[in-house]
């Protein structure tokens, strides 16, 4: 009986050790505040931006990796901070903010002598392969209302891609250099475009 007890106690102290050796990891999109570009200039425009649609295939807290047999791996000790939809707007609303040198106003009051613009983003793929590669498929909506004027829209997409070394925090930080590639898409975009109504998407 003596014998028995030991080897149960031996038993989960090795379950325990095992559980142990294998902590959890967490990971956010939100590039440091340092490594971010600052806006020469403040935009012509109050902006909102709206919450972000993210692909359902990755939109939960452990990383999923795409694997070269086409399969997914999803990484349970892995982790985003939070949903990775939030992740994905908290991170590329703070490099707008940066760069258009204004507060996101989503959901606060807004001056009635200033046109507003809304940003919508759909991320139709968000696709990671460890030791290779970050990409971000996004399609983002402008809509630029003041008052007196007819409400403008334009819709345009990027597909960004960033090389990934090896590891798993060199490929998180490819993904932040992805947002931090959209918000420059979108800020050049919406700043010239509030300016211009005529001009086209980025190609």
């Amino acid at each position: 009986m003596i014998v028995r007890s030991r080897l149960l106690t031996l038993a989960c102290a090795l379950g325990l050790s095992a559980c142990a050796s294998t902590p959890t990891h967490y990971y956010t999109l939100i590039a440091p505040a340092g490594q971010s570009q600052t806006s020469a200039a403040q935009a012509p425009f109050q902006f909102e931006m709206q919450p972000v649609l993210m692909a359902v295939q990755v939109d939960q807290p452990p990383l999923v990796v795409r694997q070269g047999d086409g399969s997914l791996a999803i990484l349970e000790n892995e982790r985003w901070g939070a949903p990775l939809g939030d992740e994905f707007h908290d991170a590329l609303t703070g490099e707008l903010e940066r760069r258009f040198g204004s507060r996101d106003l989503a959901g606060l009051p807004k001056q009635n002598d200033q046109p507003v613009l809304t940003i919508r983003t759909d991320v139709r793929r968000f696709e990671s392969v460890l030791d290779h590669y970050a990409l971000i498929d996004v399609v983002w909506n402008l809509s630029l209302r003041s008052t007196g004027t007819p409400r403008q829209t334009l819709t345009c997409s990027s597909v960004i891609r960033q090389p990934a070394a090896s590891g798993m925090e060199n490929l998180v930080l490819a993904h932040q250099k992805a947002v931090s590639a959209l918000a420059d898409a979108i800020a050049r975009t919406a700043t010239g475009w509030s300016r211009q109504p005529n001009l086209r998407c980025p190609t």
